[in-house]
């Protein structure tokens, strides 16, 4: 398969809660007019809602990078949770269902690999933290 093309990307800055409301209700506009369904729709938010709330919640401050992709005929999105703060000091437990550092639940990131057609997790201690993850259409 080829890779992606990226058609258009739109940044939400994340600061505050009214952030993670800009970046889901610009996610579900954005997957309505790739043809998603109303349950794709949802899950879409629920992607980029998780992302920002971690921005917000270990970082204070990121961005929330939204792209429609296109492979051949297939059509998609792209999101890009992107901060400065202190990273993640053990990715692979991180992924774990039922690890949090925050006292949460600890499904969030593992949640968002689940919902992804492909996820990618850069994070270095002191150094930020990167998650990539796309999501087709079918």
């Amino acid at each position: 398969m080829k890779p992606a093309r990226v058609a258009e990307e739109t940044q939400v800055i994340v600061e505050s809660d009214r952030d993670i409301v800009a970046a889901r209700m610009r996610g579900r506009a954005i997957a309505y007019q790739l043809g998603f369904a109303a349950v794709p729709a949802t899950l879409i938010t629920a992607v980029i809602s998780e992302l920002a709330r971690n921005i917000l919640l270990y970082a204070k401050r990121g961005e929330i990078l939204l792209s429609r992709i296109e492979n051949g005929e297939h059509r998609g999105l792209s999101v890009i949770a992107r901060d400065e703060g202190p990273g993640i000091p053990d990715v692979a437990r991180a992924l774990q269902d039922g690890y949090s550092t925050s006292g949460r639940l600890g499904l969030g990131l593992p949640g968002v690999r689940r919902l992804s057609d492909d996820f990618q997790l850069l994070s270095q201690a002191g150094g930020g933290t990167t998650v990539k993850v796309k999501i087709w259409n079918r």
